[in-house]
């Protein structure tokens, strides 16, 4: 047996070696830390000092010495936290390799084949000797809010995820600080709430003063005014429903910073539904907090600063910032958030106990997929009660949410009461309904060209191919998946140029360019789909409400009815039989938007992979495993091919390397996501086939070998899926 003196870890550059107490002690003051923020200070204190005991094992130090093979160094710490915390003991299991599932827990914590009971019990009793507090006097007790919930085991699960999260997060930062201490270093996190909100009062202060007198600022003035009042409310679920175009980016984060002053909450984080808004977004926050803006961290696949060869301080803040939400100012997407925070791996998880003592905001709430509705929105109310942060659900179009048990007891405060009022004074639309005739493309087409500026939203790929075809304009502009992300932010620049140029500009699209991207034109087409969707594609007519006449709106109904399926075809029916019903106005934010929610809740499955079940059996990898945001089911192909010549070179490296295994795969991946392109599993088995992909299955992204035309991105070859969405 070896000496006190064990050691954690190996020797760092410097040649030192990482004690083992001292690393359980700095773990377990760090975790606890983070766990105080969400009541629970003394269960994060002894996960963290029992996390590695088991590596006083004589087999573990002989281990990091070189000498035999790698010794499973959790179970004796997990034997200590079920003795003193029951199934919170999952979170030390799971710290290196995962959360587990309570039954494959409770085999791997008396499995003879894995246990060494004599090993164990002297590196446990060594570890008294070195640490002789190294139990409680009593079981540290749950946070009040998980007792008191009206159901205590989805609580529990929940504050094990924060927990779970906290612990290791402090584990890689005490970690870091041993074997990179100049990384540990750059982490700055230090300039306060107060200081960002002084900088973006002053800020809107000068667009304010820059506005024109006009009925659309009037409106975002007094919805600015409403957040900033709605601020000094208590803590919990609030709701802010606005026209498009209200300055509602603005209001929201006044609303954040005041309520997070009120309440002591750490950070504001900013959830949206689309990569291009969170790019927008983040963009307009940075202008918000000028010279500060490199406090806002964007997090999502696409992140430009993940670019290798744009590395600056700001780029690195960002980089080790994202691994842990540890700054001010967070915007992200649906996708990063929610299929984090259902996640059971560390590096996923590493991030969400970021999330309690937080003020979020989802924007364009109505975008939320409904068939994962019961488990999100019991995510969000367990953030407000056991995570002790505020919610806020910013959109348009409020979906009826009340229908759902889950959101009924929330009780949401209206951060604007009566919102009508608002929609009323902005409108700016007029709508033209023609959905009791079908039209043809050509008929479509005759519609763009008689005005200069115009944008036709349509509800399927194959459909905007066939009005592009119809249109027959070499200036048209597309906006689809077809087009990788770097493709697409170039048209919507593109776009804006010339809507602010008054130079002639058609845009074919899909729903893609629906929520969130500020788009301003006199005449929207849009095919007749859900009810929230059309009213978004309003919100890009007559926007800043700049004609002397309201903007016009048309829907219609395509000659061949292609939707995609589940509740996008269901939403479209209810939409259908809406605009047939008396009294019917778009506009109104409450009655027939309302009543359209209402019976689509009613008419989906809100939990159709049953995550809440699992969950309440802590099956950790099946949630997991079940909870997607988004169809796994594609294929990923890299386009070469579009861009400068500098671009298509750097993305051609990057894919050889990637090829090779050469460099870090993950950060590879995540420079290569601007120029990817997802295709349908039946789509790459075709191009497969045709010799566009290559055949072979050892190239982790392969690249697309067809041709990538300027306007419509990927062509298809032989025809498309009737179900192809954006």
């Amino acid at each position: 047996m070896l000496a006190p003196g064990a050691y954690a870890h190996s020797a760092n550059d410097a040649g030192a070696w990482h004690g083992l107490a001292e690393h359980l002690k700095a773990v377990a003051e760090l975790s606890a830390q983070f766990a105080d923020v969400f009541g629970a200070r003394d269960l994060g204190y002894w996960l963290g000092l029992w996390h590695d005991v088991g590596k006083f094992n004589s087999e573990f130090q002989q281990y990091l010495r070189g000498h035999g093979g790698s010794v499973d160094h959790k179970r004796v710490g997990a034997r200590l936290a079920k003795k003193d915390t029951s199934l919170f003991a999952l979170a030390i299991q799971g710290h290196h390799g995962g959360l587990r599932s309570t039954a494959d827990f409770l085999n791997w914590l008396d499995d003879p084949d894995r246990t060494n009971a004599r090993r164990e019990t002297e590196a446990l009793q060594l570890a008294r000797r070195v640490m002789p507090k190294l139990s409680p006097q009593r079981a540290p007790r749950l946070p009040a809010e998980v007792d008191t919930h009206h159901e205590p085991r989805l609580a529990s699960e929940f504050l094990l995820r924060l927990l779970f999260s906290a612990l290791v997060d402090a584990d890689h930062l005490d970690t870091e600080a041993h074997f990179q201490p100049e990384r540990s270093e750059r982490r700055r996190t230090d300039i306060a709430i107060s200081a960002l909100w002084k900088r973006f009062e002053d800020r809107h202060g000068e667009l304010d003063g820059q506005a024109a007198n006009t009925p659309v600022n009037a409106v975002r003035r007094d919805i600015y005014v409403a957040c900033l009042k709605a601020a000094d409310g208590r803590r919990g679920f609030y709701r802010l429903t606005a026209p498009t175009g209200a300055g509602k980016t603005l209001s929201c984060m006044a609303f954040a910073l005041r309520h997070a002053m009120k309440h002591g909450l750490r950070r504001v984080i900013v959830v949206t539904p689309f990569i291009s808004i969170t790019e927008q977004t983040a963009q307009a926050y940075r202008d918000a907090f000028a010279p500060h803006g490199d406090m806002v961290l964007e997090h999502h696949s696409g992140a430009e600063w993940r670019d290798p060869e744009d590395y600056d301080s700001a780029a690195a803040f960002a980089r080790l910032a994202s691994e842990n939400w540890d700054g001010p100012i967070i915007v992200t997407t649906a996708v990063q958030l929610f299929e984090s925070l259902f996640a059971n791996t560390p590096a996923r998880c590493r991030k969400v106990h970021r999330l309690a003592g937080s003020v979020l905001i989802l924007d364009e709430a109505q975008a939320l997929p409904t068939h994962l509705l019961e488990p999100i929105l019991d995510a969000l109310r367990l953030l407000t009660t056991v995570g002790r942060a505020s919610v806020v659900l910013s959109t348009a179009t409020q979906p009826a949410f009340e229908s759902i048990p889950a959101f009924r007891e929330l009780q949401p405060i209206e951060i604007v009461p009566e919102p009508r009022r608002h929609f009323e004074t902005l409108r700016r639309v007029t709508y033209r309904w023609h959905v009791e005739e079908r039209w043809t493309w050509d008929r479509v087409a005759d519609e763009m060209r008689s005005q200069d500026q115009a944008l036709a939203i349509v509800n399927t790929r194959a459909d905007a191919m066939d009005l592009l075809d119809a249109v027959d304009d070499a200036n048209a502009l597309h906006l689809s998946t077809r087009l990788c992300g770097a493709h697409r932010l170039n048209v919507i620049k593109n776009v804006k140029r010339r809507l602010a140029a008054g130079q002639p500009c058609r845009l074919v699209a899909t729903q893609v360019v629906e929520a969130g991207v500020d788009l301003d034109f006199p005449l929207v087409l849009r095919a007749l789909g859900p009810l929230d969707s059309i009213i978004q594609a309003a919100g890009r007519c007559n926007r800043e409400g700049r004609l002397d006449e309201c903007g016009r709106v048309v829907v219609f109904r395509p000659e061949h009815r292609r939707l995609p399926g589940g509740t996008y075809t269901t939403a479209t029916d209810l939409t259908l039989a809406h605009v047939n019903a008396d009294a019917f106005d778009p506009i109104d934010p409450g009655r027939s938007a309302g009543a359209y929610f209402q019976r689509l809740l009613n008419s989906v499955t809100r939990d159709r992979a049953r995550i809440q079940d699992r969950r309440r059996a802590f099956d950790f990898p099946a949630v997991a495993r079940e909870f997607r945001m988004i169809d796994r089911g594609g294929e990923a192909v890299a386009i070469t091919t579009y861009g400068s010549e500098a671009e298509q070179d750097r993305v051609t490296g990057w894919l050889d390397k990637l090829r090779h295994g050469h460099g870090n795969l993950r950060d590879l991946r995540r420079w290569l996501q601007p120029w990817l392109v997802s295709l349908y599993p039946n789509e790459a088995q075709q191009y497969r086939a045709q010799g566009f992909l290559p055949t072979n299955s050892d190239r982790a992204i392969p690249e697309w070998g067809g041709h990538y035309d300027p306007m419509r991105g990927l062509v298809a070859v032989g025809g498309e899926p009737e179900d192809y969405m954006v």
